[in-house]
């Protein structure tokens, strides 16, 4: 018998995969950290709560508000460059964070840009020996992007910080 998810159900069921994952984080791992975040500027009402969300973890677990360096770009195609910059002209930094929102449109240029953006993140964790985690929303509509930003499918701005510091414990 085919078992039918109800929106309480997934909301359960994504705090208890949230709850293991976070459970084994040390609460100081974030502690002489320097965090880079590059938000994208477009689609702002949504790149603000993802990166509010990412912030505010990032700190819960000792970041000092001082050793998270933010840049904004324009869209998300460029978040690449900021990374890539970011980089360059801060070499103590730990990690990078990126932080955009594509929301398909009614031409194929949504396809075009989320994989450029993939791949390019891609490059960038193979060139630099840092993590550069994705926090890219690509989603089909305005309501499902916020629905991801904060909304009934949590925010994933603080599921990109939680993959930093998971990779900051695991000491790469």
């Amino acid at each position: 018998m085919q078992k039918i998810l109800t929106n309480t159900s997934i909301k359960l069921l994504m705090k208890k995969i949230d709850l293991q994952i976070h459970l084994n984080i040390n609460k100081k791992v974030g502690l002489n950290k320097k965090i880079g975040i590059i938000q994208s500027i477009w689609n702002t009402d949504i790149t603000n709560r993802l990166y509010s969300g990412c912030h505010k973890t990032l700190v819960k677990y000792g970041v000092n508000e001082k050793n998270i360096k933010t840049i904004k770009v324009p869209g998300s195609f460029e978040l690449i460059f900021g990374a890539k910059n970011m980089i360059s002209n801060n070499p103590k930094l730990d990690a990078v964070i990126v932080i955009g929102s594509i929301i398909k449109g009614e031409t194929p240029h949504f396809n075009f840009i989320s994989q450029a953006i993939a791949n390019g993140i891609k490059d960038l964790n193979i060139l630099f020996n840092i993590p550069i985690v994705f926090c890219v929303s690509t989603d089909l509509n305005h309501q499902q992007a916020l629905d991801r930003a904060g909304g009934r499918m949590g925010n994933k701005g603080t599921d990109a910080a939680y993959t930093t510091l998971q990779l900051l414990q695991t000491s790469y």
